[in-house]
């Protein structure tokens, strides 16, 4: 796009100055100002992007984008200044024009939820890549622009890295994008200037209290994508939504008279409707009615929640115009996604698994799961809470875990700032005496979980699925739960018996 037709796309822009020379680069990040850069002046939690503007002007700064207007000083030089009401909405409308309106030729698919998110946009991109060759993804494991992959930061990029990686993946000749759409992302407008074909909604439980305050105010920050969509005035646009939630009933209500809804869930009502569902550890199968017609749906994902992810994933790339039978053949050799209910070892008729259920929702679904499949074992769980997060859940995510499961060991996840010890004993209260157990060093409690493990047991590892570090205080560590399970296995004496540990906290008895 021609620099001064750039921020046409801005609708409440208010300019100053003149643009005499091309622009260099377009940035929201002061460090990265050059000679001819446009510098957008966002406010974030921690800084204020305008008090980095006369650095930016120092640097080079050609043109400034911001919430004030231009300092008098300024008015009579070669600066262009862009006054706007909001930096964040600017920024991802601007990123947008500077990389040529990427999303324009892909097939978006955005997921946004509290849960289920990273394995429906995994599904979604593996059936696009089946039907399309080329496809991309972008959320919390990875990011894969068609050509190359790479492990993913942030569930949804920032506006610059987001349009970027859109661009690369047009040239890399994509057809279609799943991205996970986080509701930090959208309160941020981080996704602006993006066109969506199709939004997904899977489901609303409590995180993230600590960023929105209530639930009422997390709902309305996830109904912002159908909102967006809904404005973009794309007819083909479409939600997707899951009504056997309470808060996916209230936003199909909500958005229907806005935009096309089709809806999925165990509901009589819904669009894509399951069937009676057989669940095993080596996968499910069920019904599938749509349209009046039944289909025999197989997936080697494990539980009830990952039939629901699957028929969302259905849903919304049937929704993307990939054909029914097309997505549900591609299930039936659907991929492991890393760290969801992800077996890391069977050894010695004990199955291990890691998951990154960090919500008491998360925690309830895949504790539920594991117990009713383990039906000669107990179920063996090791979890924590994240420091510096929603305190709220702590207790909500120890009771879900114990309605579920045998024995408790609670332990450190990245406690962050906050002390380890401390917020076990804020997870502590929700699970009784009898269940609970605590080991703060994470290692240790996944070493002891599975010495006390025996043939038919199950153990569990919740929290960090994929995630290959541990955030503390002063430094943030490689550690990966499942290298510490393959670990202890490799260091298994020559009869098959583990290496004897005493690993239980000394502080209290444990009969285990």
């Amino acid at each position: 796009m021609q620099n001064k037709q750039l921020f046409d796309v801005l609708p409440d822009a208010r300019i100053s100055g003149k643009l005499r020379k091309p622009l260099s680069l377009l940035t929201d990040d002061s460090r990265r100002v050059i000679p001819g850069s446009c510098f957008i002046a966002v406010r974030g939690s921690s800084f204020d992007g305008h008090d980095a503007i006369p650095g930016a002007i120092a640097a080079g700064a050609r043109a400034i984008v911001a919430e004030t207007p231009c300092p008098p000083e300024r008015q009579n030089g070669d600066l262009l200044w862009v006054q706007v009401s909001d930096t964040h909405l600017a920024n991802g409308l601007l990123m947008s024009a500077w990389h040529g309106f990427p999303s324009r030729s892909l097939v978006m698919l955005g997921v946004t939820g509290t849960n289920g998110k990273t394995t429906i946009s995994y599904l979604c991109n593996a059936i696009f890549r089946s039907t399309w060759q080329r496809a991309g993804l972008i959320g919390t494991i990875r990011y894969d622009d068609g050509n190359t992959r790479r492990n993913s930061h942030n569930t949804t990029p920032g506006a610059a890295e987001l349009q970027s990686m859109l661009a690369d993946m047009v040239r890399n000749g994509c057809h279609a994008c799943a991205i996970e759409v986080s509701s930090h992302a959208l309160v941020q407008k981080r996704t602006a200037g993006t066109n969506f074909r199709v939004g997904i909604f899977t489901n609303l439980t409590q995180d993230h209290l600590d960023f929105h305050h209530s639930m009422e105010e997390y709902y309305r920050a996830k109904k912002l994508l159908f909102t967006d969509m809904a404005a973009s005035g794309d007819r083909k646009a479409t939600a997707v939504i899951n009504i056997d939630d309470p808060y996916g009933r209230r936003l199909a209500e909500e958005i229907a008279p806005l935009m096309r809804v089709r809806t999925y869930g165990s509901s009589p009502d819904a669009d894509f409707r399951i069937e009676p569902k057989l669940l095993s550890l080596k996968g499910s199968q069920y019904e599938l009615i749509y349209q009046g017609r039944s289909y025999l749906v197989r997936t080697p994902l494990i539980g009830a929640f990952n039939i629901s992810n699957s028929l969302a994933a259905l849903a919304g790339t049937v929704s993307a115009g990939v054909s029914l039978r097309d997505a549900i053949s591609c299930l039936a050799q659907s991929p492991q996604v890393p760290g969801r209910l992800e077996l890391v070892a069977s050894e010695n008729n004990v199955q291990c698994f890691v998951d990154y259920a960090h919500t008491p929702d998360a925690v309830e679904n895949v504790c539920r799961t594991m117990k009713e499949l383990c039906r000669n074992g107990r179920l063996i769980t090791v979890f924590g809470c994240g420091g510096d997060r929603d305190r709220t859940k702590r207790p909500l995510m120890g009771a879900a875990a114990a309605r579920h499961s045998d024995l408790c060991l609670v332990t450190s996840d990245n406690p962050r700032s906050e002390d380890p010890e401390a917020i076990i004993d804020e997870i502590m209260p929700g699970i009784p005496r009898d269940k609970q157990h605590r080991i703060t060093d994470r290692a240790e409690a996944i070493r002891a979980a599975l010495d006390i493990a025996r043939p038919g047991d199950v153990v569990l590892i919740a929290g960090k699925g994929h995630e290959d570090y541990q955030i503390f205080a002063d430094e943030t560590i490689h550690f990966s739960d499942a290298e510490v399970v393959r670990a202890y296995y490799r260091e298994k004496n020559p009869e098959g018996r583990s290496v004897p540990s005493e690993r239980l906290n000394p502080r209290r008895k444990n009969n285990l």
